[in-house]
């Protein structure tokens, strides 16, 4: 079968259409792409546009005369009645003739477009005087809208060869749904699509089935096995998942503009550039919610029941020290690990601690007798002790509290159409548990996109393990948009360099490196102190600066939140209070110098970004207190830290290091020409 866009008719398909639909959708596969037009900007126009591998395309409108309207338009002929019909065919030719003219290009050949008439036999258009009919007019009845006769006159009356220029006209045109603003992207103007006339992007054909894909949303869609419809899309970084997510909202509410739609992703600067995003692109629509995860706990929240003030770190870490010295002490687990087995334990649906002697803990990296689990589980409870006693909350304990306030039927049910999920890896078990819950049974539909290289949060977790059956029902996007080959091949190599065992997952995508824009190789700067990596740091900005470079186009992103803080004050000493900005606290950080932290960092981009304070992560790897799998874990979360980071870059990427670089990153650096500065 052909490719075809969407992958399924849209629920306003009118049952002609639908018959071409299904006859175009034969075409060889490996030879046309099909594109159905989204009637919800402009009604007229084409109906299906073809292209086949060599270029060669054509225009097709579906006529929906029936013998009905032929007798009609003969009748004044025969009666004398007035006024006469319009001829079946011409209010078609007419539509076509305009788009052709819309999207003509001086020096390609013309464009050729067919009216097809499904319900009309041969018998009837011939019954029509020849003015009535254009003289080089393409009709085909419905006798000839069959596979092999149908296949065989298109390939005899398709387009001679088109210009990629031209194609992109034609896409523009047609799907006005795929073309990108140039704000919503760090690329360079360069990059813009193929003609200097055409100043935005367009989403690629793999991107654009991601996008159109599943898009009939009716009751009638889905099978009565499925409790609720689901697709997952694993990407590389830069490959457009996040504007996926804001476009294919966009379409959902101008096709279904009565569907509950929800995003959520896992932190603010994300959920507030995806909004931002989304209310340009559809001139302010207000209807479709966007929320972190906890945001959407705490909007929906029982007034009834009080709201915990929840822990900061540091008095995170000084009860869990407490805990540990009280019962793990004089074990083989650490401060570390016992934290991180209690945000395992959070994340599922376990509540006591006979859920947790018989919770499966396979690939957590160390293995706990019985004995032992009894001793961790004694740890934790002690632990949610003294959070009670000081009348404080884990944030790991509001989904709990909030999957049961759902179960108990306390939360009046906000039940959504559609939720899409944007860096759905860093999802736990439980939070799908209540997005299961909020989701219509039977109808509902969940898209999730993600890209497994950057789950540090959630580790060792499988879409099945989370409750969601993908199989079957996922989508690749190997190809990078907003970077360049420099820093993304430098960024993979760091990653299978230190990760070598990867290559081996299913789920990791590698990244084609192939037709990717050249730019500047990424830097690296050595420097003897904090102070002095702080101050370079400053001084290579006021260059930017002085050079005509816009604060908006600078990210700052530190290890160390408190480094990332004391950075930002200095940059609005230098700069001007308003220069520079956390985009984690403020609702528009558009036209400032944004400074964050790793984990604030995802989801984030900007054409320079500056890395800093990474000899912090290379120290941590090498601690004394760190058993192996505590280490290979460590390594493995700091890594996909790092390519995460590193692919906010759209254009340049500068890392500093104080002290002596390791030698992996020296390695790197005569394998990918990286300048050491």
């Amino acid at each position: 079968m052909a490719q075809i866009l969407p992958n399924t008719p849209i629920a306003s398909t009118t049952t002609n259409a639908m018959r071409v639909f299904h006859l175009l959708r034969r075409l060889p596969d490996d030879d046309y792409f099909v594109w159905q037009r989204l009637h919800i900007w402009d009604r007229s126009g084409p109906d299906f546009w073809v292209l086949r591998n060599n270029r060669r395309a054509m225009l097709i409108k579906v006529s929906e005369a029936n013998p009905g309207d032929v007798r009609a338009r003969l009748q004044p002929a025969l009666f004398a009645q007035t006024p006469p019909a319009p001829p079946p065919g011409c209010q078609e030719e007419e539509i076509l003739a305009q788009f052709r003219e819309q999207v003509a290009l001086p020096g390609e050949p013309p464009l050729p477009a067919a009216v097809l008439f499904p319900s009309l036999p041969r018998a009837a258009l011939q019954k029509f005087p020849p003015g009535d009919r254009p003289a080089d007019a393409l009709w085909l009845a419905k006798e000839e809208l069959v596979p092999e006769r149908f296949g065989n006159w298109l390939e005899r009356h398709l387009s001679a060869p088109l210009s990629e220029t031209a194609i992109a006209r034609l896409r523009e045109a047609f799907t006005p749904e795929v073309v990108i603003p140039a704000t919503f992207t760090v690329r360079e103007p360069i990059e813009r699509r193929t003609g200097a006339e055409l100043t935005g992007y367009l989403l690629d054909y793999r991107q654009e089935q991601v996008l159109k894909t599943d898009l009939d949303l009716s009751q009638d869609a889905h099978t009565v096995a499925r409790e609720f419809g689901i697709r997952l899309v694993n990407g590389v970084a830069g490959s457009g998942k996040s504007l996926i997510i804001v476009y294919r909202a966009h379409l959902l509410r101008k096709l279904f503009p009565r569907k509950r739609i929800l995003v959520l992703t896992h932190n603010r600067p994300l959920i507030r550039d995806l909004k931002a995003r989304y209310r340009q692109l559809s001139n302010g629509d207000r209807k479709v919610q966007w929320y972190t995860f906890f945001g959407w706990c705490r909007r929906y929240w029982p007034e009834s029941i009080p709201w915990q003030r929840t822990i900061t770190f540091e008095k995170r870490q000084q009860l869990f020290t407490r805990a540990w010295h009280e019962h793990l002490a004089d074990t083989a687990i650490t401060e570390q690990m016992l934290q991180e087995e209690t945000d395992w334990f959070k994340d599922r649906l376990l509540f006591g601690r006979e859920d947790y002697l018989a919770a499966d803990r396979t690939g957590r990296g160390f293995a706990l007798s019985e004995s032992m689990r009894h001793k961790v589980y004694d740890a934790m409870e002690s632990y949610h002790q003294a959070l009670r006693a000081q009348g404080l909350c884990d944030w790991g304990d509001v989904p709990r509290k909030m999957w049961r306030l759902l179960q108990a039927g306390r939360v009046r049910r906000h039940t959504y159409d559609v939720i899409l999920v944007d860096e759905a890896q860093f999802f736990a078990p439980l939070w799908f548990e209540i997005i299961k819950l909020i989701l219509k049974p039977a109808t509902g539909y969940l898209f999730l996109v993600a890209d497994p290289t950057q789950g540090f949060l959630k580790r060792r977790q499988s879409w099945l393990a989370s409750g969601l059956e993908v199989r079957g029902r996922a989508h690749r996007l190997n190809k990078s948009y907003r970077t360049t080959r420099e820093i993304l091949n430098f960024a993979t190599l760091l990653y299978r360099t230190r990760l070598p065992e990867d290559d081996d997952n299913e789920e990791i995508v590698a990244p084609n490196l192939m037709d990717m824009p050249s730019g500047a190789l990424p830097v690296i700067i050595p420097l003897t102190s904090a102070q002095d990596e702080a101050t370079r740091v400053l001084n290579e900005i006021r260059e930017l600066v002085q050079a005509g470079v816009p604060l908006g186009y600078i990210l700052i992103i530190h290890t160390d939140a408190r480094e990332a803080n004391r950075l930002l004050s200095r940059l609005r000493q230098t700069f001007g209070t308003g220069a520079a900005v956390d985009p984690g606290q403020v609702a528009d950080s558009s036209g400032r110098i944004r400074v964050c932290s790793l984990h604030a960092a995802t989801g984030l981009e900007a054409p320079i970004v500056f890395l800093m304070g990474v000899r912090g992560l290379y120290e941590a790897e090498q601690s004394v207190r760190l058993s192996e799998s505590e280490r290979a874990e460590l390594i493995r979360d700091n890594t996909r830290k790092l390519y995460m980071a590193c692919t906010r870059a759209g254009q340049r990427l500068v890392l500093t290091y104080v002290g002596e670089v390791p030698e992996l990153l020296r390695g790197l650096i005569s394998e990918t020409g990286v300048t050491l500065s």
